[in-house]
């Protein structure tokens, strides 16, 4: 008999997970201005990860049978895929880089990296930019992440290595395109979301 299963059913699912704990670490020292940390920014991403990172196990059986894996362009997404993934090279896509965090132009004052992120994320979705990519710009791209996931999810099980903020900003995308988080792990290190296909 004929195959009558519609392209749609056989759709994903798709993992989303978030990167493993990087070398440089938010939380050290020394309290930065606003200047000092965008430079330390722009060097978290380029960070690797810690060498003590280890996949879960959770995560690296979840996805053993993944046909296609996609990382963001950045070191510390392409090593989670290659340590959660070890089976398949991932596709690298500057589509699926982290969201970025401009601070504002606090002067006078120093923080902790981990606080600079809070303000700056928050400067950030009220539409501050300095230089880079703006909220309204993020969110385009984000879905035409989500697109590539659906169109490659077609008769695969998809896993993407990417960032905490890009991660959550996907659901939404992913949601009008008829997918549905059926997991959510959070935001955490190695944290993942699974999302199935419902259709439209």
């Amino acid at each position: 008999m004929p195959d009558t299963t519609s392209t749609e059913s056989r759709r994903g699912p798709i993992v989303v997970s978030r990167h493993g704990r990087p070398q440089l670490d938010r939380t050290a020292g020394p309290r930065l201005g606003w200047r000092d940390y965008k430079d330390w920014w722009a060097r978290y991403e380029e960070s690797p990860l810690r060498d003590d990172q280890i996949a879960p196990t959770v995560l690296k059986d979840l996805v053993a049978d993944s046909t296609l894996v996609f990382a963001s362009a950045r070191i510390r997404a392409q090593q989670t895929a290659e340590r959660a993934a070890p089976h398949m090279a991932a596709i690298h896509d500057p589509v699926f880089n982290e969201a970025p965090l401009p601070p504002p132009r606090m002067v006078g004052v120093k923080y902790l990296p981990k606080t600079w992120n809070i303000l700056a994320r928050a400067a950030w979705l009220s539409g501050h930019a300095l230089d880079g990519e703006s909220v309204s710009e993020a969110r385009v791209r984000a879905a035409a992440a989500a697109s590539k996931l659906h169109a490659a999810s077609e008769g695969h099980k998809v896993y993407l290595a990417a960032h905490g903020w890009f991660n959550r900003m996907l659901r939404p995308e992913l949601k009008k395109l008829g997918w549905r988080c059926v997991h959510d792990g959070g935001d955490s290190y190695w944290s993942h979301r699974v999302y199935e296909y419902h259709g439209k």
